[in-house]
């Protein structure tokens, strides 16, 4: 495994993070519980030492498989991270006058903060991101509830998720942030430029989507068709035609440096994204033992500038497109 070192959180993290969008079953299908403790653990003993979920994924049902899989660990050795401010309307969280399911008011993120701990089975969270920019709250009002929490010892650090570089610099002026976590893949590379500011800024970045939602793997040759609510619907436009085809283009370019390589997809991707200096570490999803062992094995060998150089020549020739949903 590979680890970089965070500069504004000054704490050392794998370059590959457990991303659990997928296993909270928000839209993604069938997930086992037990398949995705054991995938977790496997990343565990892989060497990854962060842990990224939130109640959104599966309305709390991620964190309480993270919260399972991480018990029997020494929890100082580890870095979990989770988010507030989306999801339902509740008895705290009502709907805000915008009609968003958005709310980062001071009393809803410490609410949330502590069911989060308590689904986690933790005393506290190394990162917590708030998950969407929410404009019907002020950010001073946001930045502040961090700041508490900080204080309190139920965070570490700070995070924005999914949040532009006017944002980041109206949080900045009530509370440090140490990371960011923006989309970002072969086909998702529309926030480059962010993350290269943030990095100068000492703020790290998470990047999530890194398997551009598994089409990078090379599961899917042809258009696909998922079930209904599956955010492969509608927040990749990749899956669709004519896109579709564009990442099929790129898709031939890692097939051929996969037979020169003996390596599989997934970890071209890895080391892919991983090798550049402006992700700090790269959010994959993975349900079964056999995929952990898969991603971890990437950093045993690393690409080379050429081969970097003919991925990139590939995709700059076909993936002309936003790759996600945009930030609004």
């Amino acid at each position: 495994m590979r680890y970089k070192h965070f500069k504004n959180a000054d704490v050392d993290v794998s370059a590959l993070a457990v991303g659990t969008w997928a296993i909270g079953g928000a839209g993604y299908g069938e997930v086992n519980e037990k398949d995705s403790i054991d995938a977790i653990r496997a990343m565990i003993d892989g060497g990854v030492n962060l842990i990224d979920t939130a109640p959104a994924y599966g309305n709390g049902y991620s964190e309480k498989v993270v919260g399972k899989a991480i018990q029997g660990y020494d929890r100082s050795k580890l870095l979990i991270s989770t988010k507030c401010g989306v999801g339902a309307p509740t008895a705290r969280r009502k709907q805000n006058p915008t009609g968003s399911d958005r709310d980062s008011r001071f009393a809803n993120v410490l609410y949330e903060c502590e069911s989060s701990l308590r689904r986690l089975g933790t005393d506290y969270v190394d990162f917590l991101f708030i998950h969407w920019p929410d404009y019907d709250t002020p950010i001073e009002e946001t930045m502040e509830a961090l700041n508490f929490l900080k204080k309190e010892g139920k965070i570490r650090f700070a995070g924005l998720s999914n949040f532009n570089e006017e944002q980041i610099m109206e949080c900045e002026k009530t509370c440090r942030i140490d990371a960011i976590q923006p989309p970002y893949s072969m086909v998702v590379r529309r926030d480059e430029e962010l993350m290269k500011w943030c990095l100068a800024r000492g703020i790290d970045t998470f990047s999530y989507g890194s398997m551009g939602a598994g089409i990078l793997t090379g599961a899917f040759r042809t258009v696909p068709t998922f079930g209904e609510g599956d955010p492969r619907n509608f927040f990749y436009p990749f899956f669709k035609e004519p896109h579709f085809s564009k990442v099929m283009k790129v898709l031939e370019v890692l097939d051929n440096i996969s037979a020169e390589t003996g390596k599989p997809l997934p970890q071209i991707v890895i080391n892919w994204s991983t090798q550049k200096d402006f992700v700090s570490t790269a959010l994959v999803g993975v349900r079964t033992p056999k995929e952990a062992a898969e991603n971890c094995a990437a950093f045993d060998w690393c690409l080379t500038d050429e081969q970097i150089a003919v991925i990139d020549a590939a995709i700059d020739a076909n993936i002309v497109f936003d790759g996600s949903a945009p930030l609004k």
